[in-house]
């Protein structure tokens, strides 16, 4: 089964001096923090609810997706 390091990883600054981290490869794998650590040991949490999720279903995730930024 794949882990969180399997994936691309993008954190940024939101709007209410918030980060948020999410992973594109992952419908709703998103979460947010007071400090970039923060966000990123929150998305732990919830890759690990969503893994949890697609196993009960019998679904596999899905691959990692590349990003570019311009």
């Amino acid at each position: 089964m794949k882990s969180l390091t399997d994936y691309t990883i993008v954190v940024k600054p939101d709007d209410n001096k918030t980060f948020v981290a999410y992973v594109p490869a992952i419908k709703g794998c998103h979460a947010w923090g007071k400090t970039e650590e923060e966000a990123r040991l929150e998305l732990n949490n919830v890759f690990e609810m969503i893994k949890e999720e697609y196993l009960e279903e019998g679904k596999i995730l899905p691959n990692n997706v590349e990003i570019m930024v311009a």
